[in-house]
């Protein structure tokens, strides 16, 4: 089955999506931490959110975290099809 044939089916996105907000979650949190770990640590949540959230960082920051995630499980999911 091509990656187009496969696209067409409701059984390719739905695990798409299921996989998509799994991967997201994940990778967001991972981020954080990585990011802002000594912040998060100090339970800081006004640096946290200074340095991802504020002044629309969040859409460039969580914006890349969705469309990667849509990417990979997109990826993934054509691959364990059949």
């Amino acid at each position: 089955m091509t990656f187009l044939e496969k696209i067409k089916t409701s059984f390719f996105w739905k695990h798409t999506l299921r996989m998509t907000v799994l991967f997201f979650i994940l990778l967001t949190i991972i981020s954080l931490l990585f990011n802002s770990f000594s912040d998060i640590l100090k339970f800081d949540i006004a640096a946290v959110e200074e340095t991802h959230f504020a002044n629309g960082k969040w859409l460039k920051f969580l914006g890349s975290k969705a469309i990667i995630s849509l990417l990979y499980s997109m990826f993934i999911i054509s691959k364990k099809m059949k």
